[in-house]
């Protein structure tokens, strides 16, 4: 996945926000949209067709105009972005770099890793091979905390918060 440029960004962001994304937008109704910036036609219609080639976007047939659609969320498509990168590094670096992005966090964003980190362990079990897979005999996931104890610090919880 190629990152996207700012006007690409621009025109996504019409594509995701306007009322009827749901039914994809002509090249002019995204052109209309773009308020921030006023590239020509042809400018806008080169971009939607990049993005196709990219795979971010898809489009339809609509008499004779082409209807253009996000092929992904805003969500999925930033989270492949980023994934893609760490896709290249070795298991230590890949888990290096995510701490560091953790150790940067603000309070809000660490309460929404663990609200995700839950929702994520719910849907597919603590070990990622679906619920219950990977337990031990006496029910512990085998899994422990950073610091080794099976505390993964979560503040303000339990008797080992500081």
């Amino acid at each position: 996945m190629t990152s996207l440029g700012s006007l690409e960004r621009a025109v996504m962001r019409v594509l995701w926000e306007h009322p009827h994304h749901d039914r994809g937008l002509t090249v002019r109704e995204v052109l209309d949209g773009m308020t921030d910036r006023a590239p020509a036609y042809t400018t806008v219609m080169t971009v939607l067709t990049r993005l196709e080639a990219k795979g971010v976007t898809t489009r339809v047939r609509d008499g004779r105009a082409w209807r253009y659609l996000p092929a992904q969320s805003r969500e999925e498509l930033t989270a492949v972005a980023m994934r893609t990168p760490l896709d290249s590094l070795s298991r230590e670096e890949r888990q290096s770099a995510i701490l560091h992005f953790i150790n940067d966090a603000t309070p809000a964003e660490m309460d929404a890793l663990r609200s995700a980190l839950a929702e994520v362990e719910d849907a597919v079990g603590p070990d990622g091979g679906g619920p219950g897979e990977g337990d031990q005999a006496d029910g512990r996931s085998g899994r422990r905390g950073r610091d080794g104890t099976g505390r993964h610090g979560r503040r303000g919880r339990g008797s080992g918060a500081s």
